[in-house]
């Protein structure tokens, strides 16, 4: 059974809330299949989900057998974590072509022109 914190981050990978630790899995997954796969296959399932508990035992190999991507994984879900506590905290990474918003709370519409 994967540890608790595995279920968390494999949750959280499914909907895709942090792009940065999805990212990170994506890349560490990409010579292998059967774990992109698992994956794929969580997108959008929910938490409690065959599908979430197939990519929590999915991490839990890759980090058992990689204890860098381990380390790595884990710092990356804490900071999300740290991040999602507070009011609002975006990022915008790459080339951006087209409008960003970085807000809070919005009472009402936005428009861009």
């Amino acid at each position: 059974m994967p540890e608790p914190v595995l279920v968390s981050i494999a949750a959280t990978l499914a909907s895709r809330a942090v792009a940065g630790l999805y990212e990170l899995v994506r890349a560490k997954f990409a010579g292998d299949p059967a774990a992109l796969a698992a994956l794929d296959a969580a997108e959008g399932a929910k938490p409690e989900s065959p599908q979430v508990r197939a990519l929590s035992e999915t991490l839990e190999h890759a980090t058992a057998t990689d204890p860098e991507f381990a380390a790595e994984l884990r710092q990356a879900h804490a900071a999300a974590v740290v991040r999602q506590s507070g009011r609002v905290s975006n990022q915008v990474s790459g080339t951006v072509h087209g409008n960003v918003l970085q807000a809070g709370d919005i009472q009402g519409g936005v428009t861009f022109t």
